[in-house]
């Protein structure tokens, strides 16, 4: 077993998700695969396994350069894996965001009652909560 970790574990190990559980949680609902397959909380993990998770929009596929069983400091991360991800990816979210956030001048200030109705009727049913 010294070859081998369960990948919940390494997932929270290499900060990938903030706690074990919602690591376990990922892997239970499918957002975790090897192969293609979703994966098990227990499965074994070894190194050079290529991992794809998604994490809300964002699909990472790292590849597994080490094994840890502590959670490690964010400076020690990328010695344990690599980031397979497509530039695009990462492209794509902050894209989505731009589009999401709302952006207003310095100094403009808050906006008035009659502004923050048009923004209001512009976003739509619901937009405005």
């Amino acid at each position: 077993m010294a070859d081998e970790l369960r990948i919940d574990k390494w997932l929270w190990a290499v900060r990938i998700f903030k706690t074990r559980t919602m690591a376990g949680d990922a892997c239970r609902a499918g957002k975790v695969k090897m192969d293609g397959i979703a994966v098990k909380p227990s499965r074994a993990l070894k190194p050079g396994d290529v991992i794809i998770v998604s994490i809300g929009p964002l699909t990472r596929t790292i590849q597994v350069k080490a094994l840890i069983h502590n959670r490690v400091s964010a400076k020690l991360v990328p010695d344990s894996l690599d980031d397979l991800t497509p530039p695009e990816e990462y492209e794509r979210i902050k894209f989505m965001n731009e589009l999401n956030s709302e952006r207003r001048d310095r100094g403009t200030g808050r906006p008035t009652k009659k502004e923050r109705r048009t923004i209001d009727r512009l976003k739509g049913p619901g937009g405005g909560d």
